[in-house]
C-alpha cells in the first residue's frame, strides 16, 4: 500500500489517502520517497488557492527525492538516490507528497554522492531558480564588483538561496524583506544589506535614481516595477516568481533609457544543460557552507498547515518534509 495526499476532483480540499500501489502512473521508474519540500506553488496547490493541479485524481509536491525500487528502462539500478523537479509534477503528473511515485527516467538526476538526500530537497525547486536567476545574471556580462544586487523575498527559498549563491561567488547582496526581525537570518545567508519592502511596494516612478547593479525578483507588480526603474544603466534584473502579483505596473523607460534587461527564468522546463549547471553551482555552494541554518524539517503529514503558514509569510528558509 502507498499513502499519499490526494485531491480527487476538481474543487477537493485533498486528504491523506492510503491505496494500492498500482494506483500510480504508469512510468518506468519506481521511487520510495524519502524527501520533499513546500515551495511557493505548493503552498498555493494545497490550500487550494490556485488551480495547480490541473489533472484528477492528484498527488501536489513538485520536487521529489528517493531511492530507486525499480526501473524498467534501465536508465537506473535499485538503491540509486534520485531527485526530480518541476516538469509538470503535482499539476499535471502525480508529484512527491507520497510515499512512493512512478516517474519518467528523463525526469530524474542520480544525486552526487557527496549531497544528502536531505539537501537535495533542500535545493529543490528553489534552489535550482535561484541558480538559474544568478547564471542568468552572469550570462549579460555581470562584473564582480559591479554594486549592489538586491533579491526580493529574500526569507523564502529563492530569496534565501539567492543571498547565499550570490554571497559565495562574491557579490554585494542586498535583502529585500518586510520581516525587520529577521535581519540576523538574512545577515546568516550572506545579505551585506537589508532594505524594506513597504519602499517598493509605492507606485513606481517610470524611471528613479540609479541603485542597483542588478537583482532577482520572486515578487512580480510595484516591487519588480520599482526594481527596474532603480537599475543603473545596463544592468539586469532576473524575474523568477509572482509572489505579489502577476501583472507589472511598469514602463519602456528603463528599457530604452538605461539598456535594463529583464530576463525570464523557469526552472520547470528547462533544459538539462540549464540543470546540471545549477545543480553545480548549488552543490559548490553548499560546500562552502552547509544549509543547516536554512532548513526547517517537518513531516509530510504536517505539510497542509505548513503551506497556510507559508502564504501567511510566517515562515522563512526551506521547509524540507520527511516520512
Amino acid at each position: 500500500m502507498v499513502k499519499s495526499w490526494i485531491f480527487k476532483e476538481k474543487g477537493d480540499t485533498g486528504s491523506w489517502v492510503e491505496h494500492p500501489e498500482s494506483d500510480l502512473p504508469d512510468e518506468p521508474v519506481l521511487i520510495d520517497v524519502v524527501h520533499s519540500a513546500i515551495n511557493y506553488k505548493d503552498a498555493l496547490s494545497l490550500t487550494r488557492s490556485a488551480p495547480i493541479s490541473r489533472r484528477f485524481p492528484m498527488v501536489p509536491g513538485i520536487d521529489v527525492v528517493g531511492t530507486v525500487r525499480d526501473d524498467k528502462s534501465g536508465t537506473f539500478k535499485p538503491g540509486d538516490r534520485v531527485v526530480a523537479t518541476g516538469f509538470g509534477l503535482g499539476e499535471t503528473h502525480w508529484g512527491a507528497y507520497s510515499t512512493a511515485a512512478r516517474l519518467k527516467p528523463e525526469w530524474l538526476v542520480k544525486l552526487p554522492d557527496d549531497l544528502s538526500s536531505r539537501d537535495a530537497a533542500a535545493v529543490g525547486t528553489a534552489g535550482l531558480t535561484a541558480a538559474m536567476a544568478v547564471n542568468a545574471l552572469e550570462a549579460y556580462g555581470l562584473p564582480l564588483n559591479s554594486g549592489e544586487i538586491v533579491v526580493s523575498g529574500a526569507t523564502g527559498g529563492v530569496g534565501s538561496f539567492a543571498l547565499r549563491l550570490l554571497d559565495a561567488a562574491g557579490y554585494h547582496a542586498v535583502a529585500m524583506t518586510g520581516r525587520p526581525g529577521e535581519e540576523a537570518y538574512l545577515r546568516a545567508q550572506g545579505a551585506t544589506d537589508i532594505v524594506a519592502r513597504a519602499e517598493f511596494e509605492q507606485d513606481a516612478k517610470p524611471i528613479a535614481k540609479e541603485r542597483w547593479t542588478a537583482g532577482i525578483d520572486v515578487a512580480g507588480g510595484k516591487i519588480l516595477a520599482n526594481i527596474l526603474s532603480t537599475t543603473k544603466y545596463g544592468g539586469s534584473v532576473a524575474a523568477c516568481g509572482l509572489a505579489a502579483a502577476m501583472d507589472l505596473p511598469s514602463s519602456v523607460a528603463p528599457f530604452i533609457l538605461r539598456g535594463v534587461n529583464l530576463l525570464g527564468v523557469d526552472s520547470v522546463m528547462a533544459s538539462q544543460a540549464k540543470r546540471a549547471a545549477a545543480w553545480q553551482r548549488v552543490g559548490a555552494a553548499i560546500a562552502k557552507r552547509p544549509l543547516g541554518d536554512m532548513v526547517f524539517e517537518h513531516k509530510f503529514e504536517e505539510a497542509a498547515e505548513l503551506a497556510k503558514n507559508l502564504l501567511a509569510s510566517k515562515s522563512k528558509g526551506r521547509i524540507v518534509l520527511s516520512w
